[in-house]
């Protein structure tokens, strides 16, 4: 029997067992089955093409469930609080961001100066403003409705590249867009947090301003130096990091579950629903805009995509070091999955529309 099929007939029975629990009343056993169910949802996937890019997300799902099901599990190992490793992981991403950039990512500026410009402006607006408009008729308390504010007022990451590059968008310009926005990330979100959340949560922004630079700056600036003198000369590390950063990604969202289940089970699926409409208005707002200054239909692809995803992995860290990682880290812990399904379908829709000969 093939790997596809005992995996899918265990997903099946997995989610047969999980419904049923839920159904008699006997949700709070249902943990195993539901982990098993995406574990064994993501296997599945794994061995389909048309469906290996919601692979990752199946897995950061049931570890999600892990952590809603038994949070004490991902509080403290031994002597360690698991949270005070979120900075360290941010920092190995961002540094692994910048050993696959170089200075050609920042080029674009001058090629294709419209498209970058655009792209700037309408990045430090159109999420933080939408952020700041859900937050505020959410009715959630202070500290969540900050969070989503933070989760737009960070840069896009890596994760638009690759969606762009599978829509058959311009991944020029998405690359140089995350390099010049992640740059401008200790400037910016900063002052969008302090004009915006101040309304709902005291904001330090020099403190902030320099906890970008140290989980950012410094790291990106490193990947970017290993990159000019080592990249190739140590085969294992650029293969590496990669999974890293996704591996690191999945345990932050897995804490910041943890921390904050008692609020994801009183607010979890409003939660769910307001995060996924800033992410869904960020596409739409971004590929209109891209629409209205006449840009090229590969440019407006691009522009929906860069605006729409962000990095949730900053927006955590940043949520950890305002001490607030159980609440103000939530939206982003959220945003982060979501935008991976929504992001892989839309990138699924636009590859399969051809785009016409005028906008190649």
């Amino acid at each position: 029997m093939s790997v596809k099929r005992v995996a899918s007939l265990i997903a099946l029975a997995s989610a047969v067992i999980t419904v049923l629990l839920i159904v008699v009343g006997k949700g709070a056993a249902a943990g195993p089955t539901m982990i098993l169910f995406f574990v064994a949802l993501g296997i599945t996937f794994n061995v389909i093409e048309k469906f290996k890019p919601y692979t990752y997300t199946m897995m950061i799902f049931a570890a999600v469930s892990a952590a809603m099901y038994y949070p004490g599990a991902f509080d403290t190992w031994g002597d360690v609080k698991l949270a005070s490793l979120i900075t360290p992981l941010i920092q190995i991403i961002m540094f692994g961001m910048g050993t696959s950039m170089s200075v050609r990512d920042f080029t674009g500026v001058v090629k294709m100066p419209k498209g970058v410009f655009i792209g700037l402006v309408a990045q430090f607006t159109i999420m933080p403003c939408l952020g700041f408009f859900f937050a505020s008729i959410s009715g959630f308390e202070p500290e969540i409705a900050a969070g989503m504010i933070l989760i737009g007022s960070v840069p896009s990451g890596m994760a638009s590249n690759v969606i762009t590059y599978l829509a058959k968008g311009n991944l020029a310009l998405s690359i140089t867009l995350t390099a010049i926005l992640t740059l401008l990330a200790p400037f910016m979100t900063p002052v969008l947090m302090k004009a915006l959340a101040g309304t709902f949560v005291q904001i330090d922004a020099l403190a902030m301003m320099f906890d970008i630079f140290k989980m950012v700056i410094i790291p990106i600036g490193l990947g970017l130096l290993f990159n000019k003198f080592l990249s190739g000369k140590a085969k294992w590390l650029d293969d590496a990091m990669p999974v890293v950063s996704m591996a690191g990604i999945g345990f932050i969202i897995t804490i910041i579950t943890a921390a904050g289940q008692q609020s994801l089970l009183s607010i979890g699926l409003l939660l769910i629903f307001f995060v996924l409409m800033h992410n869904l208005s960020g596409y739409v707002l971004g590929y209109v805009a891209g629409k209205l200054f006449r840009m090229d239909e590969r440019d407006c692809r691009t522009l929906a995509i860069e605006i729409g995803m962000q990095n949730g992995g900053l927006a955590s860290g940043l949520a950890k070091e305002m001490g607030k990682i159980a609440t103000v880290g939530l939206a982003a812990a959220v945003f982060g999955p979501l935008m991976n399904i929504t992001g892989s379908v839309l990138a699924s829709y636009w590859a399969k529309k051809p785009i016409k000969e005028k906008d190649k």
